[in-house]
């Protein structure tokens, strides 16, 4: 109607509005509808539907479990002090790492699959080099903490290609940066309380979370605090980034593809983490706590928020970026799994199921999928498109501590209490 009277009196003719008012208008044809979109993998995983091995050998609680970067074994660890390795393709045990005298609580590969470092409840670090086939580990022990270990971290591959540094948290509110020839390089304190949870960024940052509330960023040069993240009402205990996938992995994807010097190998790496920073526009940091509540940052610019994202009526105990950076995954003790937008921190959806605390979240490779493990003894798997349960997968006879989501796609382990580990398959 406005559009017929502003013709009508732009080409000077004389109307009466009561007239106007009388005429039969019809909405126009063409309606523009603004579409979100984004680009997709150019590859699918298959969802998996199956347990294709129970894996027998611990004889206590497996507490963590986690694929090498190139998804050909797997280590298990827990309660029973041991390590134990797997082939994925045979479903065999091929070696028992035994050292610690306390729980094995920490598994972490470094991007090269070279050396594994293993962390115990008494605060020692172990770590493990093989003959570059996973066989014959040699043990190098490293008194690291005076407290229990909790997370361990490496230096992307990206940045040193010779994978020899990385970083241990611990209990005793403490981060030491270790070299694997030289040993302890510099501790970093600053932390008032137990360090949960600690990352190492791409762009020369080490990220810890406290149970003192705060987050800190330190530089990886010479181990100072350089900045201070604070919002949350109560312990930090997780935090993740959008890049953990390309950081872990280094060179290895799912096209399986070989190098001949390490530098092609260190540019392809590099490529694969400026697609994700750029996609994202810059490297992001989430944090989950006890609060509730969960905090998105933009770490190496600004040490305010991007977003804060409620909606956990309990604890949030895990989460975890997608594979491409543009989605979070969340979990905690309100039985859900939540989705939110991994660049401005918004809610998509909520994935419930679970009858009880869902303890961990692991994202398929292509970012279409992820799967939760819960305390109900149950892994499911979510799809993000139909926003909808893909496959409730029942075996074990007690709660599951951990999952892992094989880097090239193909196998989900799981960890449980009732001392099993479980390979699911498509």
């Amino acid at each position: 109607k406005e559009q017929f009277l502003a013709k009508q009196t732009s080409e000077g003719r004389r109307v009466r509005v009561g007239e106007v008012d009388a005429l039969p208008f019809k909405v126009p044809e063409e309606v523009v509808i603004e579409i979100m979109y984004k680009p997709q993998a150019n590859f699918r995983v298959r969802p998996v539907t199956r347990c294709s091995a129970t894996l027998d050998g611990h004889s206590e609680a497996v507490l963590v479990c986690s694929f090498s970067p190139d998804g050909r074994v797997l280590a298990t660890g827990g309660g029973d002090k041991e390590i134990r390795l797997w082939d994925v393709f045979t479903l065999t045990p091929t070696d028992v790492l035994t050292g610690h005298n306390h729980w094995v609580q920490v598994l972490s590969w470094s991007p090269d699959g070279s050396t594994l470092v293993s962390g115990s409840r008494e605060g020692v670090l172990l770590q493990w080099k093989h003959d570059g086939d996973y066989g014959s580990f040699k043990s190098k022990q490293l008194k690291a903490h005076s407290n229990y270990v909790t997370h361990v971290a490496w230096e992307p591959f990206h940045i040193n290609p010779k994978c020899e540094r990385f970083v241990s948290a611990s209990k005793d509110a403490t981060l030491k940066v270790w070299h694997v020839a030289l040993g302890l390089q510099f501790s970093m304190s600053g932390h008032g309380s137990c360090v949960t949870c600690v990352k190492w960024g791409g762009e020369g940052y080490i990220y810890s979370s406290s149970q003192d509330k705060q987050l800190m960023v330190w530089n990886t040069e010479n181990g100072a605090a350089s900045n201070y993240l604070r919002g949350h009402g109560h312990w930090v205990n997780f935090v993740a980034l959008n890049t953990d996938l390309c950081i872990r992995t280094g060179q290895f994807d799912h096209e399986r593809r070989t190098f001949d010097k390490k530098e092609e190998a260190q540019d392809y790496a590099k490529s694969r983490y400026d697609a994700v920073i750029k996609r994202c526009g810059g490297e992001r940091l989430a944090s989950c706590s006890d609060d509730n509540t969960m905090f998105l940052w933009n770490p190496s610019k600004t040490c305010t928020p991007i977003g804060r994202m409620t909606g956990h009526q309990g604890a949030v105990l895990h989460l975890a970026f997608s594979p491409d950076g543009t989605m979070l995954a969340s979990c905690g003790a309100d039985k859900s799994v939540k989705l939110w937008n991994g660049i401005d921190g918004k809610f998509i959806t909520t994935f419930r199921g679970h009858v009880a605390a869902v303890y961990h979240v692991s994202w398929s490779l292509d970012s279409r999928m992820l799967a939760s493990g819960s305390k109900d003894t149950t892994l499911k798997l979510w799809s993000v498109a139909t926003r909808d349960m893909v496959e409730d997968l029942s075996g074990h006879l007690d709660e599951i501590f951990s999952t892992d989501w094989a880097p090239d796609g193909q196998r989900v382990a799981t960890g449980s209490k009732d001392k099993k580990v479980r390979i699911w398959v498509h």
